[in-house]
């Protein structure tokens, strides 16, 4: 019972944020087209902070490193939570989604790749592997009662896996060099943390202030600082009572609000601030977009579908409650809206070339957009 609340809490906290995203997307492309951008982007590039501890960043690092490991820290507290106690926490339950995610970020890495292998874009194949929860949850939410609730459980649980499946890229793949004393440091941070769990100490300012420096110095180590706040949130305990709530379900409702409503929509504001130049436009049927729009649009329904039909006729898992394989083929089209976690991973993937990151962007907008209008469509018709 108390997880269907928490997971009704989950949901609709996506789909009103999801909503709030569109709007600030739709604000950034307006200023970026506008008289606005030169100063916009001009407030993006000022520094802030200080140099005493190296920690003098640019508003958009600041947004990217720091905010967003935040929105990390909730994503692996749901993680977390859904391998202890939710819909991952029983492999009979679990391994459609896991698998629907895994084909999901299989196929279109491979579709992105046959079209960049031999190209200089071939760095960017993990941008069409994202779903974006917020997104894809507040699409198939405007369906209403039409679509069994266990479809919206499977797709939130898709998206969880997805996302594990982006920070493992991240930091296996998108790390140039190592700084080895930061990261050593972390290390022994990280085993402070677990230290702590073991104690059972509940007290949650005893895990943020080493997160902060757990932070820091993952930054400085050369692995992107957002894996810092995936690290913390393993560290965070949590417990098996219906009553009593744990230091991880207490942080995890702390999150919600800040995460959806304010940092979600400052990164999007400040990273789809896309001007619509012809030169970008020039490049749209280049390796690079085409990998991208065809992985995100084609590549994961695809991937989902395909990989799930095999489990299910396997007899290893089956479909979601009161679900039919056209509504999974719909689902399959929403998860193609990679939007959030696409971007990131292109600013990532071409950390120097703005023009390749423009292109990424505008490729990923498109793809995004016409995945949640076919998606939504192919659920609304079947659902009819």
């Amino acid at each position: 019972m108390i997880l269907t609340k928490y997971f009704d809490k989950f949901f609709h906290s996506n789909k009103s944020s999801g909503i709030l995203l569109i709007i600030f997307v739709l604000v950034s492309l307006l200023i970026a087209n506008s008289s606005l951008a030169q100063d916009f982007q001009n407030l993006l590039n000022t520094n802030i902070g200080t140099e005493v501890f190296h920690l003098n960043y640019s508003v958009s690092v600041w947004i990217n490193d720091g905010l967003m490991a935040i929105f990390f820290l909730l994503v692996g507290l749901e993680i977390k939570r859904e391998l202890l106690e939710g819909e991952l926490s029983d492999i009979k339950k679990a391994n459609l989604p896991i698998f629907a995610a895994l084909g999901g970020m299989l196929i279109p890495a491979l579709i992105y790749f046959s079209f960049n292998y031999n190209s200089e874009y071939k760095n960017g194949w993990a941008i069409p592997m994202a779903t974006d929860i917020a997104f894809s949850l507040a699409i198939i939410s405007l369906l209403g009662k039409s679509v069994p609730n266990s479809l919206k459980v499977f797709l939130s649980a898709l998206a969880i896996v997805d996302d594990l499946g982006a920070i493992i890229v991240i930091a296996l793949f998108y790390t140039d060099s190592i700084d080895w004393i930061s990261l050593g440091i972390c290390g022994g941070i990280t085993i402070f943390l677990i230290v702590l769990n073991k104690l059972s100490a509940k007290n949650l300012l005893l895990y943020l202030i080493p997160g902060l420096f757990l932070w820091y110095f993952m930054h400085h180590s050369g692995i992107h600082a957002t894996i810092a706040g995936v690290i913390l949130a393993f560290t965070i305990p949590t417990n098996t009572s219906t009553v009593i709530m744990s230091p991880l379900e207490k942080l995890e409702e702390k999150l919600h609000t800040p995460v959806n409503f304010l940092i979600m929509p400052l990164f999007a504001l400040a990273n789809t601030n896309i001007t619509f130049q012809s030169e970008v436009f020039a490049h749209f049927i280049s390796p690079l977009s085409l990998g991208i729009i065809f992985g995100l649009f084609t590549g994961k329904v695809i991937g989902i579908n395909l990989f799930s039909w095999i489990v299910v006729k396997l007899k290893w898992s089956k479909l979601p409650a009161f679900s039919k394989w056209n509504q999974m083929i719909g689902v399959g089209f929403l998860a193609g809206i990679g939007f959030t976690m696409s971007i990131f991973v292109s600013l990532l993937a071409f950390p120097n070339h703005i023009e390749s990151q423009e292109i990424a962007k505008i490729s990923i907008l498109f793809a995004s957009v016409f995945s949640g209008i076919v998606g939504y469509s192919v659920l609304k018709l079947k659902t009819n």
